[in-house]
């Protein structure tokens, strides 16, 4: 009976301490930033402004002191998504901007289009977020006091 009650007991402990990973890509922005003093959502939906919006995002981090004083989204949808294709040869710079905190997001709804027309889905950067609507997402984001920016 104790080997039972030992065993539900380290397995609660392990669900109680695993929770906060489960919903760690639901973090608003003054939860993830704290001293951020802005909150930035860089839109892409158009393949040609992939490296403007990156430089962006490069270009504000330094401008605002350091990535813990500025939080950054960007957010692809429609053509935009292809930013985060796992064959991107922008690869290195996604990698680099996460490591500082700027967080990328996948609109699904695009990514269902392009199966449906394609024949299949494209493999996407594991560093990407899904949301089902990336503009959607944007919206939401703009209700909660992010600054929208459309390069």
């Amino acid at each position: 009976m104790k080997i039972n009650i030992t065993i539900f007991s380290v397995l609660a402990a392990w669900l109680l301490a695993a929770i906060p990973f489960a919903s760690a890509n639901e973090v608003t922005g003054e939860e993830f930033k704290p001293f951020a003093e802005k909150h930035i959502i860089l839109q892409l939906s158009d393949q040609a402004n992939e490296a403007v919006v990156l430089d962006t995002a490069n270009n504000l981090i330094k401008n605002y002191g350091g990535p813990d004083m500025i939080d950054i989204e960007i957010v692809t949808f429609g053509k935009g998504v292809r930013l985060l294709y796992a064959d991107s040869p922008d690869a290195v710079r996604i990698a680099s901007l996460v490591e500082n905190g700027v967080r990328f997001y996948v609109c699904k709804n695009t990514l269902d289009t392009i199966e449906r027309v394609h024949g299949e889905r494209p493999k996407i950067n594991p560093a990407a977020i899904m949301v089902q609507a990336g503009v959607a997402h944007i919206i939401d984001r703009v209700d909660d006091g992010y600054i929208l920016i459309r390069p």
